[in-house]
């Protein structure tokens, strides 16, 4: 038994590099056209899975002891006046969005809030998270006002404002803000009316009143920290990045990851990690050929049980939505189990919190991996649409004739971009997975036999990502 374990890892990891060799279009994920790549797809692949072997191979060799468990942290400076500055900044955009939603024109690529909500919040606030930290804690609209609120409330009657009248329920966790995020994911990868400015106008409205809601009722920190799913999602973000500041406004440096190791594992943290991971792989899923020839199978059962069209395809498209979710928390899970079968000395579930952590640069991989074209030439159009956000002729700021650039990157550029992102994020991933081992097992050689299984993990991951990279179906 014993010796069928110790193969079954470099098998599973034979069985992770079968995406490799599946045939694929040199198409890019958001890439109208075809890259032309001095090299073929496949070699990028497998150079991609060799780096990853590589880095395993000198991280066992090089990295004998723990040096991303805790946090160094130097101080830069205090700016209290700086992010209340963010604040009012966030709560000016989303006056903006919810009011152009409502009055704007419904043409969508001529409306600020399609444009602002699907590229400048979904996808720049990621990365400006991992860039400068934790931005978003300070542009938070809903954070920001409930903060207001309650200072105001402290005023008025201290005694009643004291303290949150209600005490979060510890077993909920973060499970709100997983139900957030694939609430999101369906709302731009699933509804039909996606684009519909009015829409996204209400449902951000609405959201803004839980959340402000929820801050008061349960308290602004708590709720934010469990329930708020894009405050939880740009936060574990913002862990990645050499930056971070506290509630006082104090900004400190510190080495980069090295944020990741304290973050606070809480019922539903794993999930969540799995859901930034696998609602970005049904995104590059359902855009390929694979899911174009699935997808009108699965309309035709729901059809077939009575429903219309519209619901048919949407309830298609959650049922794929939900499986590339679970898929990643499975492989995850097959992961941990090999690790494991190192050692008896933790169980799975204690494997699974202690290792959740490092699947937050692979989830920050995918999502630049995938949205990366979107951003460069879809981001551009804020430019005008800041000058006309209503898309009735207005020039507020003289730019309402600009026009995006699609030359200002090449095809080949952007995949150069994407697959280092995978590259590096599971790079990321494998050495925060490494100096976990380390930190957790007494033999450093228990350690290293333990991420075979993660190095299996990171390899499939990577291997998947760049095959919905590439085919993507023209």
């Amino acid at each position: 038994m014993i010796a069928r374990r110790r193969w079954l890892a470099p098998v599973l990891c034979a069985a992770a590099g079968v995406p490799l060799l599946l045939p694929a279009s040199a198409q890019a994920h958001g890439i109208v056209g075809r890259a032309d790549l001095p090299v073929p797809t496949w070699l990028f692949s497998w150079a991609a899975a060799v780096v990853l072997i590589l880095s395993f191979v000198a991280l066992s060799v090089l990295w004998t002891r723990p040096q991303l468990q805790t946090e160094a942290r130097v101080r830069l400076f205090r700016s209290r006046t700086l992010f209340a500055f963010l604040s009012l900044i966030g709560v000016g955009l989303f006056a903006v969005v919810v009011y152009s939603g409502f009055e704007g024109t419904a043409i969508w690529s001529a409306n600020f809030s399609v444009t602002f909500i699907y590229v400048i919040f979904w996808v720049a606030t990621p990365l400006a998270s991992v860039l400068l930290g934790d931005v978003f804690r300070a542009l938070s609209p809903w954070r920001s006002c409930a903060r207001v609120i309650r200072a105001a409330g402290r005023r008025i009657a201290p005694r009643q404002f004291a303290r949150p009248p209600l005490r979060y329920p510890a077993r909920l966790g973060q499970w709100p803000a997983v139900a957030g995020l694939i609430g999101f994911a369906w709302l731009e990868l699933v509804y039909v009316e996606r684009d519909d400015p009015s829409k996204l106008a209400a449902l951000s409205l609405a959201y803004f009143v839980v959340m402000v809601g929820g801050m008061l009722l349960f308290g602004v920190e708590e709720w934010g920290e469990q329930a708020d799913g894009f405050g939880v999602y740009f936060n574990l973000l913002s862990r990645m990045s050499p930056l971070c500041a506290d509630g006082d406004g104090v900004v400190y440096r510190r080495r980069p990851l090295s944020g990741l190791a304290g973050m606070p594992v809480r019922p539903g943290t794993v999930a969540l990690v799995c859901t930034v991971i696998g609602t970005t792989t049904f995104d590059g899923l359902s855009n390929g050929v694979v899911w174009r020839k699935l997808e009108p199978h699965l309309q035709t059962f729901f059809s077939d049980l009575g429903l219309h069209a519209t619901p048919a395809t949407e309830l298609a498209y959650s049922a794929g939505l939900l499986f590339s979710v679970l898929l990643i928390g499975a492989v995850y899970r097959l992961g941990i189990r090999g690790v494991r079968t190192v050692s008896a000395r933790y169980s799975e579930s204690e494997l699974s919190r202690s290792f959740a952590h490092t699947l937050v640069p692979i989830g920050f991989a995918y999502v630049l991996a995938h949205y990366f074209s979107l951003l460069i030439w879809q981001g551009q159009a804020i430019g005008y649409l800041a000058s006309d956000p209503l898309g009735n002729g207005t020039n507020l700021f003289g730019t309402s004739s600009y026009t995006i650039d699609y030359a200002i990157i090449s095809y080949a550029a952007i995949w150069y971009v994407q697959v280092a992102a995978l590259v590096v994020g599971h790079v990321g991933g494998l050495t925060l997975a490494h100096d976990r081992a380390l930190s957790i097992y007494r033999n450093p050689q228990e350690a290293v036999r333990s991420q075979y299984w993660m190095l299996t993990v990171m390899v499939g991951f990577t291997s998947f990502g760049l095959w919905l990279l590439s085919a993507v179906g023209t």
